[in-house]
């Protein structure tokens, strides 16, 4: 097994919220935007390494359209300080096939869940299942 990291001033991006940042989106909420400015100070602003993987589908599948490709796309919004990409690990792997209910089947979102809980980070969502499964298990989120 892989050694949990404490990384509780930090933050975890979900896919969405990644591509509202990065798309210089001014619909993320007030809460969401000071979190992230602060934990941008101390660099620890998380991507989990699922949100390239799902960016790349949805182009695939024509749900989402950049006016570059997605390789440079990820690549230029993975260079931005602050940011880590957080790897997809055993524990988080195993965590996310562990998640109770009301946790719902998405295998993208399991992940993200999972990686905000392993690595001790608030995650940041407008997902309304991951908030209320956040709020239903105890873990740090902040609606997006």
């Amino acid at each position: 097994m892989q050694r949990k990291t404490d990384r509780r001033r930090g933050v975890l991006l979900d896919t969405h919220i990644w591509i509202r940042l990065q798309s210089g989106a001014p619909t993320l909420s007030r809460a969401a935007l000071h979190a992230i400015d602060a934990a941008t100070a101390r660099r620890s602003v998380f991507v989990p390494l699922i949100s390239v993987w799902e960016i790349a589908m949805l182009t695939t599948k024509k749900r989402l359209q950049f006016d570059r490709p997605v390789r440079r796309w990820v690549e230029e919004a993975l260079d931005k300080p602050g940011l880590e990409l957080l790897p997809f690990t055993t524990d988080i792997a195993i965590e996310a096939a562990l998640l109770p209910e009301p946790m719902h089947k998405d295998p993208a979102d399991r992940i993200i869940v999972a990686s905000a809980h392993i690595e001790g980070l608030t995650l940041i969502t407008a997902d309304r299942p991951m908030l209320s499964y956040a709020k239903s298990a105890g873990l740090r989120c902040i609606q997006g």
